[in-house]
């Protein structure tokens, strides 16, 4: 083998290896997460200003964790604004562009979502009941 040879199959097996921790480090961790499509989505309740637990079909949950606070969404009549761009499939936090309104002539605030995790039957049933969607 020439030098450059060996340096081109040395890059090679290090960019696999770099590749492949960026891979395991972007899947998550409990292994439970899918996508859903945007006609599922259902309903929608907020426990407090960065977190929203939404209703996909009849019994699947998610979490959606918010990246700061969205202060509307704890609000009496407060609504929910969603639009989806692309797919018509929603995977993770990215797919989400969230906008709450505190009434019909509120002026919509943006809300960034940071996470989306599908919930487990046994974490779905945890929802305070007051907070399930």
């Amino acid at each position: 083998m020439t030098a450059v040879t060996r340096l081109v199959s040395l890059v090679a097996v290090l960019l696999f290896c770099v590749a492949s921790g960026v891979a395991n480090a972007a899947e998550p961790t409990s292994g439970y997460h899918s996508c859903f499509l945007t006609s599922q989505f259902e309903n929608w309740k907020a426990p407090d200003p960065k977190t929203i637990y939404i209703r996909v079909g009849l019994t699947r949950y998610y979490r959606l964790d918010m990246s700061s606070q969205c202060r509307n969404l704890t609000w009496p009549g407060a609504f929910l604004i969603t639009k989806f761009r692309g797919s018509n499939s929603v995977c993770t936090a990215l797919d989400w562009d969230i906008k709450v309104v505190d009434g019909p002539h509120g002026i919509p605030i943006p809300c960034i979502v940071k996470t989306m995790t599908e919930l487990t039957p046994a974490e779905a049933a945890a929802i305070p009941k007051k907070f399930k969607p």
